[in-house]
């Protein structure tokens, strides 16, 4: 009989490489670890993971596991939560895992409604950037994941188009991104400019997903921008455009908590939108406590 507890071992050591790695990962010993790879392969009548010196690979029939593990375990976590939640939310936890911006925004509000009306409910935040977070959410690391996307490009990349089919979404709001140039700069008091009038610049870019998407607004309006720097911090982004060392876009939901200094914004037309969503598995949207923080986000979207 297979053990959801031998599947989480094993997919830990899929993820890590090795049986000590996956120790480490998981806060045990060695051979712990090592005794229960044993007790799954012998529950399994095959062979799970081959070991050559210092490295451990999955054999095929291992490979095959550790694809149905991630289901199971998820799964399993959901039906886990939903007992622990039926007594009025007065157990069960939430793992939210959200990108910068919204973290320094939309989260606190909800976090804080959500502790106030069910204390008893365990609420947990870390922060990383989409695909990463919903990496997160279907390997069963966190129960929601802030997340975005740039309507205005899809069907550019059929593989993003279709990454968050599996998932529920919850559509938040809609986040327009501002230009951002040094106050000495010429377009620094128009009311407004398009991409283009930047076409030449040394630019500031954000994340993968939002590099990504600057050198496909730039492209569509036919220029390739020269990227020189790079940085997910938006507090280093506007001091490295205050100090002149170049333009950015940012999204106006950044702005809410920044004081830009030696920096101006400016509208940008046509308008560069992204949308920010909320993102669960079919199981845990039925969860309650799920279910009551993707209620409070959308609150804290609203004001």
């Amino acid at each position: 009989m297979i053990e959801a507890r031998h599947l989480r071992v094993l997919r830990a050591v899929a993820v890590t490489g090795s049986l000590s790695a996956a120790a480490r990962d998981l806060g045990c010993t060695q051979p712990a670890v090592s005794q229960q790879m044993k007790a799954l392969e012998q529950s399994a009548g095959t062979p799970l993971l081959v070991r050559t010196g210092r490295e451990t690979r999955l054999t095929e029939a291992g490979a095959a596991l550790v694809r149905h593990a991630t289901g199971i375990l998820s799964g399993l976590a959901a039906a886990e939560e939903e007992v622990a939640a039926i007594a009025g939310l007065r157990a069960g936890r939430v793992r939210l895992v959200s990108f910068p911006s919204g973290s320094s925004t939309l989260v606190p509000t909800a976090l804080a409604d959500l502790r106030a009306a069910h204390p008893g409910t365990r609420i947990s935040l870390v922060e990383a950037e989409p695909p990463r977070s919903v990496e997160m959410l279907r390997a069963g690391d966190c129960e929601i994941a802030l997340a975005f996307r740039y309507p205005d490009v899809r069907g550019a990349d059929p593989a993003a188009d279709a990454e968050w089919d599996d998932l529920v979404v919850r559509h938040l709001l809609t986040d327009r991104l501002v230009g951002v140039v040094p106050e000495g700069h010429r377009l620094a008091d128009a009311e407004r400019i398009a991409v283009g009038d930047l076409a030449g610049e040394s630019w500031i870019a954000g994340c993968p997903r939002c590099r990504s998407h600057l050198e496909r607004v730039c492209e569509s309006a036919g220029f390739t921008p020269r990227i020189d720097f790079a940085t997910d911090d938006y507090p280093a982004v506007f001091g490295l455009v205050g100090a002149g060392m170049g333009v950015a876009v940012m999204p106006e939901l950044a702005l809410e908590t920044l004081r830009p200094k030696g920096a101006r914004t400016v509208r940008v037309e046509p308008a560069v939108e992204r949308e920010i969503v909320a993102l669960t598995l079919p199981d845990l949207d039925r969860v309650p406590a799920v279910a009551a923080m993707l209620d409070r986000l959308a609150t804290a979207a609203a004001r």
